[in-house]
C-alpha cells in the first residue's frame, strides 16, 4: 500500500483521512520494510504536507498512544503544554521547559510531552532529569503528579509504542537529509490531550497551519509562534530579539494572525548569543539560575515573555504583558524554586 501512495504523492495529491490512519498502520508494522517507510515518508515530505494530512496523521497517532486516566475534576481545568518542533538548531536552552515549570508554580495544570534531544544538545526530557525531576512516569503516576502538583512530564517513548517501529524510518530519513512529517507531528501527539498550548515552529509561515491543526484537533486555546533571530534565522519559541509571527485562537473569540514586538514588553536589549545553552547540566542551571533570581538578564526576559504567553494562553493573565508581569512575581516569590523542589527527586 505505501508504493501505492508514493505515486499517488509524487504526482502531488493528498492523502485524505482514510488513507493517513491506513498509512500509520503501516509505518508502525514491524514487517513493512524500513526503506520502504522512509521512501514514504520522503515523498510526502517533497509533496508537502497540508493541514488536513498532519491532522489525520496526529489523530491516527493519538489513537494509538497509551492515554492517561485522567478524571473528570481534572478534565475540567484547563490543561497545557508548552511546546516546541525543535529543527531551529540555533543552541538556546530550555526555554519551554522553564516556562512550562514557572506557569505550574503560578498554578496552571501543565501536562509536558517531550523527548530527548534530537536536533539539540538537551531536551525537555534531558534537562528535567538535570533537575532531578522524574520523566519515566507511568500513566497512574502522571495523573496523581498533575491533581497533586500541577505538573507532569510525559516522554514520548513511554507513551507512544508504535514509534517503536516508526523510528528506524525516521533515523534512514534523516541520514539522508530529509524532512519528513514526524518533525512537526510531535507537540501534536501529547497523550494527556491538553486543551491549551503554546506552540513554537522554527518557520513562521508554519504558524498558521499548525494552528489550524490544533484547533481542528479539539485544542480550545492555542497559539503558534515563530520568533525571530536577526542574523541567525527563527526561533521555535517567543523571541525577544526581534519581531515575532503569531497565529492564535481562543474560545471566546476567533482565530487571527498577528506580529509581535518584544519592544511592546519590559525586555533588555538581547541577541542570540545571550540565550545560548550547552547540554543539559549547563541548561539546567541556567533554569536554577533563573528561578533563583541570580540571572536577571536577557534569559530571564526570554523565559518571561514564553512563560507570560503561556499564562495568557492558559486563562490565567488577562493579557500578555499581565502574563510577564504574573510570571516574574512567580519567580521573585520564591514560587518556581518550590515548586521545582517538590517535583524533584532530591
Amino acid at each position: 500500500m505505501l508504493e501505492k501512495w508514493i505515486d499517488h504523492l509524487n504526482a502531488g495529491r493528498p492523502l485524505n483521512d482514510n488513507d493517513a490512519r491506513q498509512a500509520v498502520e503501516q509505518l508502525s508494522d514491524e514487517h513493512v520494510p524500513v526503506a520502504l517507510k522512509a521512501d514514504f515518508l520522503a515523498a510526502l515530505g517533497r509533496k508537502g504536507e497540508t493541514p488536513d494530512e498532519i491532522a489525520a496523521f496526529a489523530r491516527a497517532l493519538r489513537d494509538k498512544a497509551i492515554e492517561p486516566p485522567l478524571d473528570a475534576e481534572i478534565r475540567s481545568r484547563e490543561i497545557l503544554d508548552i511546546v516546541g518542533t525543535g529543527g531551529d538548531r540555533l543552541g538556546t536552552f530550555n526555554l519551554s521547559t522553564a516556562a512550562a515549570l514557572i506557569c505550574a508554580a503560578a498554578g496552571v495544570t501543565v501536562a509536558k510531552h517531550g523527548n530527548r534531544a534530537i536536533t539539540s544538545q538537551a531536551g525537555s526530557a534531558d534537562v528535567l532529569q538535570a533537575l532531578a525531576i522524574r520523566i519515566n512516569l507511568t500513566p497512574a503516576e502522571a495523573v496523581r503528579s498533575i491533581r497533586e502538583r500541577n505538573f507532569a512530564f510525559f516522554f514520548a517513548p513511554d507513551y507512544h509504542p508504535a514509534f517503536k517501529h516508526i523510528g528506524p524510518a525516521r533515523k534512514l530519513c534523516a541520514e539522508r537529509g530529509v524532512r519528513t512529517i514526524f518533525n512537526l507531528l510531535g507537540p501534536l501527539l501529547n497523550p494527556a490531550r491538553p486543551s491549551a498550548m503554546l506552540m513554537g515552529v522554527p518557520r513562521p509561515e508554519l504558524c498558521e497551519p499548525l494552528a489550524r491543526v490544533l484547533q481542528s484537533l479539539g485544542v480550545r486555546r492555542a497559539m503558534v509562534v515563530c520568533g525571530e533571530a536577526p542574523g541567525a534565522g527563527f526561533l521555535d519559541e517567543l523571541s525577544t530579539l526581534g519581531e515575532n509571527t503569531i497565529a492564535e485562537f481562543y474560545q471566546e473569540r476567533g482565530f487571527a494572525v498577528s506580529t509581535l514586538s518584544p519592544r511592546e514588553f519590559p525586555a533588555q536589549p538581547a541577541v542570540l548569543a545571550d540565550l545560548v545553552g550547552g547540554d543539559r547540566a549547563v541548561n539546567a542551571k541556567i533554569i536554577l539560575d533563573i528561578f533563583s533570581g541570580k540571572e536577571r538578564g536577557p534569559k530571564r526576559d526570554a523565559v518571561l515573555f514564553n512563560a507570560g504567553a503561556a499564562l495568557f494562553v492558559a486563562g490565567k493573565a488577562k493579557s500578555l504583558l499581565a502574563g510577564w508581569d504574573l510570571a516574574a512575581e512567580t519567580i521573585d516569590r520564591g514560587l518556581a524554586e518550590v515548586k521545582l523542589r517538590e517535583l524533584s527527586d532530591r
